[in-house]
């Protein structure tokens, strides 16, 4: 990645430290007047800059359940995946680790490290490459675990990539160091990201959205609940209201009408899930 992530590491560690020692001292101070008891007179704290303090504060309270990478998501292999079909994959996901598995995903044994699949490559045939002998070791965390102390975790093993188990052991989600960072400076992009990043894209009569977006950042845009206070099931993202209305999983192109009387379209899906959505907004609902 363009940006190193281990420099920036070390800067959020020393100001999450510090930030939170002032927190401990000053209890009964607001967010606002720990920053006007604490600007620098040369200057004020930029708007980048008071996001990245509120942040901290949130990411004190924040558990690893928040940010994990859902299981539907994880990106993962056997470990008798042939060595061929992981360089290809290697090279589809643009990530630097993947989760190594036996038979299926609550049976993880480790991580594939890019570097080393590659230095095994330099020196021998693909073919050759006996997968086993690459594996790193992963971290197992508990969905309630603070990021904070994930993120500690981390750094004193110098693992960085955990994965979510419950309580009868089975795979929740997938953490990596980054996803953890990006909690607190936001999203962290490569040369390699794509160029729809978006989550949230507005136009004049309808949003383009990705199934993964928060229901209460769509609910702020539009200004009216998305949900009934009827319904019972914890439903937290777009894709989870779109599942809900449709009571499956709908088929690329299908229209879901919405109770509050605008359509929704389904504008890309897997075997598994919901990608990506419209809302088609009439006038009454302009936003």
């Amino acid at each position: 990645m363009k940006i190193e992530l281990e420099k920036i590491l070390i800067e959020i560690k020393n100001y999450t430290i510090n930030f939170f020692g002032l927190l401990s001292k000053k209890e009964s101070s607001s967010l606002k007047s720990i920053l006007e008891d604490h600007v620098d007179h040369r200057r004020e704290f930029s708007a980048s800059e008071k996001n990245m303090l509120i942040n901290i504060v949130g990411f004190g309270e924040s558990r690893v359940e928040d940010s994990m990478v859902p299981r539907a998501d994880i990106i993962a292999v056997d470990i008798k995946t042939p060595p061929e079909e992981i360089i290809k994959l290697f090279s589809e996901c643009n990530h630097s680790r993947i989760a190594l598995y036996r038979s299926t995903l609550d049976d993880p044994i480790g991580m594939l490290h890019i570097k080393d699949f590659v230095g095994a490559l330099s020196q021998m045939k693909i073919g050759d490459i006996k997968i086993k002998t690459l594996v790193k070791d992963i971290l197992f965390v508990p969905p309630s675990m603070k990021s904070r102390e994930l993120l500690l975790k981390m750094q004193a093993s110098r693992i960085h990539m955990a994965l979510v188990v419950d309580e009868y052991g089975g795979t929740d989600g997938l953490l990596t160091i980054e996803n953890l960072i990006e909690e607190i400076v936001g999203e962290i992009e490569d040369e390699h990201s794509g160029t729809d990043i978006q989550k949230i894209n507005v136009y004049e009569n309808f949003l383009d959205v990705s199934a993964r977006t928060k229901i209460e950042e769509v609910e702020e845009i539009l200004g009216f609940s998305l949900l009934e206070e009827e319904v019972d099931e914890e439903i937290e993202t777009i894709g989870g209201l779109v599942f809900l209305l449709a009571g499956r999983i709908p088929q690329r192109g299908e229209l879901i009408t919405h109770p509050k009387g605008f359509e929704i379209e389904v504008r890309e899906v897997d075997q598994r899930k919901i990608i990506k959505v419209r809302f088609r907004i009439n006038s009454k609902h302009n936003f």
